[in-house]
């Protein structure tokens, strides 16, 4: 999606974090912002915050809901139009081993980071393909990529949607559609999420992930790990690596594997 101006973009988890920066990015490219989010007050003060860059809008929606994600499309489409460009980005860790994982905590987790960003696009991929114009950006993780100690659960869901978003990207060319998927899988960011995270690896600035994920849907990039090497490295070692040998170097030289031992997330 090269010109964003004028584009109707909706942002789920768009009230906080590199959501809440994405809604300013995209307001200064003069597009047409809708937030999704849980977080009514968050929504509240995003609207207030950046009312005077744009046009920006908020919904209260509760993604693991499906009947509450039809009927905020559904008011979205009556009320301001057809979106243009959906970011997926809203998502959830709880960080314990899996043996301490409620039920709760596992449905949760793949409602929201995996089955929601499927059920999302659904809403919107019709009127994309009806016209023939449209952009869908999934924002996975590193975790999709490499496995985790105490991340089990949030891998699972990270995984699952990279796999989707990849097929999609591939149906869309199949079907010789002008629809494009961009998949994201970013390193840890510092927004909160993964607060108590110890990294040898450098955690991520918010304002640069969120600026090189809005170029990424400007420059119609089919996937984008950040920082860059993470993919190459992940998918290189993978294949050549005896498994022995590259958990030692995951876990032991990059210190990989312990990167979740006291992480306590965001206070609520």
């Amino acid at each position: 999606m090269k010109k964003l101006a004028d584009k109707i973009v909706l942002i789920t988890g768009g009230a906080s974090g590199i959501g809440k920066i994405m809604v300013r990015l995209m307001l200064e490219r003069k597009a047409k912002v809708i937030i999704w989010d849980i977080n009514q007050d968050g929504i509240d003060k995003t609207i207030s915050e950046f009312s005077g860059k744009g046009k920006v809008f908020g919904y209260r929606v509760d993604i693991s809901d499906l009947e509450q994600i039809q009927s905020a499309a559904k008011k979205l489409k009556q009320e301001i139009g057809i979106v243009d460009v959906l970011i997926n980005n809203a998502g959830i860790i709880v960080g314990k081993y899996f043996s301490e994982h409620t039920v709760i905590d596992i449905l949760t987790t793949m409602e929201i980071n995996a089955n929601a960003p499927m059920l999302i696009s659904r809403e919107f991929l019709g009127d994309m393909l009806k016209q023939n114009s449209g952009h869908l950006c999934n924002i996975a993780s590193s975790g999709g990529l490499v496995s985790n100690p105490k991340m089990s659960v949030y891998a699972a869901s990270k995984w699952s949607l990279i796999g989707w978003s990849e097929s999609l990207r591939l149906e869309m060319k199949q079907l010789d559609k002008n629809v494009n998927v961009t998949t994201i899988m970013p390193y840890y960011i510092n927004t909160g999420m993964f607060d108590g995270v110890r990294s040898k690896i450098p955690i991520l600035d918010p304002e640069a992930t969120a600026l090189t994920i809005v170029k990424a849907i400007e420059k119609n990039k089919k996937m984008i790990s950040i920082p860059g090497w993470i993919y190459r490295f992940t998918r290189f070692g993978q294949a050549i690596m005896p498994i022995r040998f590259f958990d030692w170097f995951a876990g032991d030289v990059l210190g990989i594997y312990k990167t979740m031992e006291y992480f306590t997330g965001r206070k609520m």
